[in-house]
Formats: C-alpha cells, sequence, structure tokens
C-alpha cells in the first residue's frame, strides 16, 4: 500500500497517551477530549473505560479517537462519574482488538481498569512465571503482567495490590487504574515517562501532557513525581510513596520530539526547549546558507531557534497537506514514487537557487532524510544541508519507544560523513549530548549522575533490560514488539 506517512514512517513513536478523570458529570466526554489533544501519542487504537457508581462500562476501537468517539450515541453509552482512557501506537503486543486498552478484569474486590504509557523490561519473564501458575493471559501485551501480578497477590486492598505487582516489575511506566469509585495515577521510581495532575472545577484529572488540560479547559497543577502514586476518590487528592526514591531519568527525547510543543513538561515548556535546541545546534554547527528550512511538522521549532541564531531567514519551504488520510491508493509502479507528495511538498519560490539548511528532529533508518533531500534538490537547491536537533540514535530504546534493531539504525553503522552521504547532503550536523543537555537547562551530561534517560544516544540504560539479556531457556514463543525489535 501506498501510505501517506512517507516521512514519518522512519521517526520513533511513542508507545502511548494515558488519560484519567474523576468526579465529573461527562466523564467520557472529558477523556475523549482528553485523547484527541494525545493523540500524537498512539494512532493505532483507542479505548475509554467509565464507572457510573454501580457498572463498568467500556469501549474499545482501532482506529483513532475522533473515527471513533466523536458520536454522540457511543459517549452516551459511557455513563459515569469516573473515566480513563488510552491512545496506542504498539511496542508491546500485536495490533489487534484484544490489546488495546484500558484492559479490564474483574478481581474479587471487583472491577479494576488499566491504562500504560511506556514497556516493562521483565514482562516476558514475569510472564512465563504466572503461566507455569496457571494465568491465562487474554492479551500479548505486557500490562497485562500487572494484572495478574494484582490478582495473584496477597489479599489486600487495590492500592496494596497494586504497589506489591509494581514491585516486582521493571521498567517504564505511567499508569491510570480505575477501581471502584477510584482513579489511580503512578509513575515509575526513575519517572522515564512523564504524567500530570490537573484540576477542571471540583473534577481531577491525570494525563500524559498538559496539552490534554488545556483542551478540558484544566488547571496545571503540578506533576506527579517519580515512584509517586496518586489517588483520586470521593475525600480528595492522596498522595502515596510506595517505593525507595531514585534519581530521576525523565526520558530527554520527550523535549526533542514525542511531546506536543505547547505542552509544559518537568517544567520546561516544550516549545521553548526545542527553540533552545536549535538555537544550540546554531552555535555549534554554523553554515554558511541562504535560508533555514524546517521539516515539518516537528522540526519546526528546532529551526526557529536556529535561524534567530544564526540570522539566516526562517521560511516554510516544505507545505505538509494535512488532509490526507493514512492510506489512500494502491499504485502503480508508475505513481508509486510520488507517495511522497500526499503528505509534503517543496515549496520552490523558497529554495530555487539557494543554499538550503534544512532542520529535522532525529535520523532514524535515514529513509526520510533522502527523500527530503531529493525533493529540495529537485526544487532547484543549489546546495543543501541538514542538521539534526538531537545527538545520533545510535541505539534501541526498550522504555516505550518504538525502535528499529541497533543494526538498522543509521548512526550505528555509519559515521557522521557517511552518514551524509549516504542521505544526499553537502553536510550534516548533529547536536552533540551536552548541547542538548545545555538547551534543556541542564550545565552538561554528567556521566555519574545524567539528569534524563538518554540511552537512544549513548546506551545508558538506566533500568535493566533484563528480558534481552535473560535466555527464555524454555523456548517460548511469546515476543513482546519492542523486544523483538531491540
Amino acid at each position: 500500500m501506498l501510505t501517506t506517512h512517507p516521512f514519518d514512517d522512519d521517526k520513533l513513536r511513542e508507545e502511548c497517551g494515558v488519560f484519567g478523570v474523576y468526579n465529573h458529570g461527562e466523564a467520557a466526554a472529558v477523556a475523549a477530549l482528553g485523547l484527541h489533544a494525545l493523540q500524537h501519542r498512539g494512532q493505532e487504537a483507542a479505548g475509554i473505560v467509565t464507572f457510573d457508581g454501580e457498572h463498568y462500562h467500556i469501549q474499545h476501537a482501532m482506529g483513532q479517537v475522533g473515527d471513533n468517539f466523536s458520536s454522540q450515541s457511543v459517549i452516551a453509552k459511557l455513563r459515569g462519574h469516573a473515566g480513563i482512557g488510552h491512545v496506542r501506537y504498539a511496542t508491546s503486543g500485536d495490533t489487534v482488538l484484544r490489546n488495546v486498552q484500558p484492559l479490564f478484569a474483574d478481581f474479587e474486590f471487583g472491577g479494576f481498569a488499566l491504562a500504560h504509557n511506556g514497556n516493562l523490561t521483565n514482562a516476558l519473564m514475569l510472564r512465563r512465571q504466572l503461566v507455569r501458575r496457571g494465568c491465562l493471559f487474554q492479551s500479548t501485551t505486557d500490562t497485562e503482567v500487572i494484572v495478574h501480578l494484582m490478582a495473584t497477590a496477597r489479599s489486600g486492598s487495590v492500592i496494596d495490590r497494586m504497589v506489591e505487582a509494581l514491585r516486582q516489575v521493571e521498567g517504564a511506566y505511567s499508569l491510570i487504574a480505575l477501581a471502584k469509585d477510584m482513579v489511580i495515577g503512578v509513575r515509575d521510581p526513575l519517572g522515564v515517562r512523564p504524567l500530570v495532575l490537573g484540576k477542571v472545577g471540583d473534577s481531577h484529572v491525570l494525563c500524559s501532557e498538559t496539552c490534554a488540560l488545556d483542551i478540558i479547559g484544566a488547571d496545571f497543577v503540578r506533576d506527579v513525581e517519580p515512584g509517586e502514586m496518586i489517588v483520586l476518590d470521593s475525600s480528595g487528592v492522596h498522595s502515596l510513596r510506595p517505593f525507595l526514591p531514585q534519581h530521576r531519568r525523565f526520558c530527554i527525547f520527550e523535549y526533542i520530539y514525542f511531546a506536543r510543543p505547547d505542552s509544559v513538561m518537568e517544567g520546561h515548556s516544550v516549545y521553548e526547549a526545542r527553540k533552545r535546541i536549535g538555537m544550540e545546534l546554531a552555535r555549534e554547527s554554523a553554515v554558511d546558507a541562504d535560508v533555514i528550512i524546517p521539516v515539518p511538522d516537528s522540526g519546526v521549532p528546532a529551526a526557529i531557534g536556529y535561524a534567530a541564531e544564526s540570522g539566516i531567514p526562517f521560511e516554510l519551504g516544505i507545505i505538509r497537506n494535512h488532509y490526507v488520510g493514512r492510506t489512500f491508493i494502491e499504485p502503480t509502479d508508475q505513481i508509486r514514487n510520488l507517495g511522497v507528495k500526499l503528505k509534503h511538498n517543496a515549496n520552490r519560490l523558497m529554495i530555487e537557487d539557494k543554499r538550503v539548511v534544512l532542520v529535522d528532529d532525529s535520523i532514524v533508518r535515514g529513509t526520510t532524510s533522502i527523500k527530503i533531500i531529493e525533493m529540495v534538490r529537485r526544487a532547484g537547491a543549489k546546495e543543501v544541508h541538514m542538521r539534526i536537533s538531537s545527538p545520533p540514535t545510535s541505539h534501541a530504546c526498550f522504555y516505550g519507544v518504538d525502535t528499529p534493531k541497533k543494526e538498522k539504525l543509521l548512526a550505528h553503522k555509519y559515521s557522521i560523513d557517511e552518514m551524509a552521504k549516504y542521505i544526499g547532503a553537502d553536510s550534516l550536523a548533529f547536536i552533540s549530548i551536552d548541547g542538548l543537555y545545555k538547551a534543556v537547562k541542564e550545565p552538561g551530561r554528567n556521566n555519574a549522575r545524567p539528569q534524563y534517560c538518554d540511552a537512544c544516544f549513548t546506551g545508558d540504560y538506566p533500568i535493566p533490560l533484563l528480558d534481552r539479556d535473560t535466555p527464555a531457556g524454555d523456548g517460548s514463543e511469546i515476543t513482546y514488539r519492542a523486544e523483538a525489535r531491540g
């Protein structure tokens, strides 16, 4: 099939977005709006579970939020004052309806729904142990391991069971759960994945990014702290600290690409951080050129920063078509190569006879950059220089980001000069790791205690990769997508 994402197919992709609301008369509608704002974090599937004081109501669907949760009839079925939702881009488990979250289970204490952003690095190991104990898994997601660990926990409240389960898992996670008359949010002890707390009227909200608060008119209260569990119930907001404190390692790629630019994360405006990254990139790798052009849309803030620092004019030299679906036509060989223009087109007047600097957020396999540079050269550029607002991506991610195998990453295989030749650029430069830290207001990368998870650049994995490093030893054929790609 000819897809309309010839550039986006070469991006790293976040796994999921999560949203939860408590004490709201229109919980389902609020959750749908929140998920719509988080759509960039997952486009393969969406789900909402609500609770009306007696019963749970569940709706799962393949595809995007607007295609499945925009009708009044669907929202009307999701009755209740509390609800949680999830948008999914799978790094763990196949893209089928049974893997769509929130997952739901009936426990001794009642119903329980769970939505997860992240990836567990010992899920395979735990799953094998649970299967031997007689657990029957209904999905191939790593998230279901948490449900079974809760089911087999010593008797106790839902909070006790959840804490006991999470003390057995390794990995990155921001979780939102719905149990009888409560919504629970919890963040892994290193705080790799984001989670924020907000308030709208008398209702409280937990979600992946502040842009989901904006769409429902909620006020940002604060970030959920690493290792913190927040419980929303009829008596208010409760904060628990069930895990030993650890040195935080927030994912630095949230600032580079994953988060929406209008979000605020860990006290930083994502948009301003991206502009500062572009400015630092210009200081590190200046080039004599006529125009700065972003690769839309993710390259725009960094390109603005690069132009401001360099004094070279900024122009929209590539125009993105936002109004084409994911797949368009089954092409013949004669028109297959025209697919790039379904999503992007060169703005020739801004490019012809000019020395162009293209600013993008990353290079993964290199296929994106090849197509962009070819298109810009066909539009008449005299020179094409590529500047990247992240360090070279040379390692796979195991913490909730869809990443190719390390051997398929261009930066793992080639030097920067070799990469430039491969993609057809006159020059290529990436921001340095220290420059990136400086742009997000850290003095530099302290190798003893780095402030962020930057494993995709450095190979420094802060959480043990138990499933990767421990042989199965039992011939198990169950694999998770993230593990298969590592």
